[in-house]
């Protein structure tokens, strides 16, 4: 056969995806790192070449896999990386539509969770769920748990949206919210986009003030989170309120 008939060479990612697949079955997905789990759903939104390549650069980007899945859809289209050819390939529209679907399927079924149970007694549930929601957002958000007489989660509620380090609060709409909603107490939550949750003395002031608009309602706040990348803060174990 003369070289110019000879088949070209396969790309070093072929059969990679059933490779994958086998081993995800065999081993278990638990046994698969980040980039590797996150090319099994980058299958289904891009089928055919080679997605290892972007997988390893929405990690390189956003620095984790819950960072990747809590990325804005405008975020994520402007990852890129190049494929086996050297060529750009970007994330595009839908695949990054289907991580953002992938991060609220997740956070509604740590919100179950929460639901199912007191969420008082159900701390482990409370702060999967606070963190699942804010840990990675880069922007400040201060958002209201607005519980009923059973400690039970009525409405989890984005009271408003901030810049990086600041989302103004209104106590007093807080506890109108709450009349509103027939709620019985609240849990305050908001979150550090610089990573670090400890409580400023403008959070200590507005929780103070939330406090005291809602005891003259006969309304209990049970605490205030602060959720940043190195972990939860918790106003009442701080001693704060």
């Amino acid at each position: 056969m003369s070289a110019d008939l000879a088949p070209a060479p396969k790309p070093h990612h072929a059969g990679h995806r059933e490779r994958l697949r086998d081993r995800a079955r065999g081993a278990g997905l638990t046994h698969l790192p980040d980039y590797e789990l996150l090319e099994l759903f980058l299958f289904r939104s891009q089928p055919q070449g080679d997605v290892k390549p972007i997988a390893k650069a929405l990690l390189a980007r956003f620095g984790s896999l819950a960072a990747v899945l809590a990325a804005s859809v405008e975020d994520l289209v402007t990852v890129k990386a190049e494929d086996s050819r050297g060529k750009p390939k970007g994330v595009g529209a839908e695949t990054a539509l289907d991580l953002a679907a992938l991060h609220e399927v997740a956070r509604r079924v740590t919100k179950e969770e929460a639901n199912k149970r007191t969420v008082i007694s159900s701390w482990t549930a409370l702060l999967a769920y606070v963190r699942l929601s804010l840990q990675h957002e880069p922007r400040e958000q201060f958002r209201v748990l607005y519980l009923d007489n059973r400690n039970q989660l009525i409405l989890d509620e984005i009271q408003n949206r901030g810049t990086v380090d600041h989302a103004p609060v209104y106590p007093r709409e807080v506890v109108r919210r709450a009349l509103e909603l027939s709620a019985k107490s609240m849990i305050i939550v908001h979150n550090h986009p610089s990573g670090d949750p400890t409580p400023s003395r403008p959070d200590i002031e507005m929780t103070r003030q939330v406090i005291e608009a809602a005891r003259a309602l006969e309304l209990s706040v049970h605490d205030h989170l602060i959720v940043g990348r190195d972990g939860v803060a918790s106003f009442k174990q701080l001693g704060l309120m």
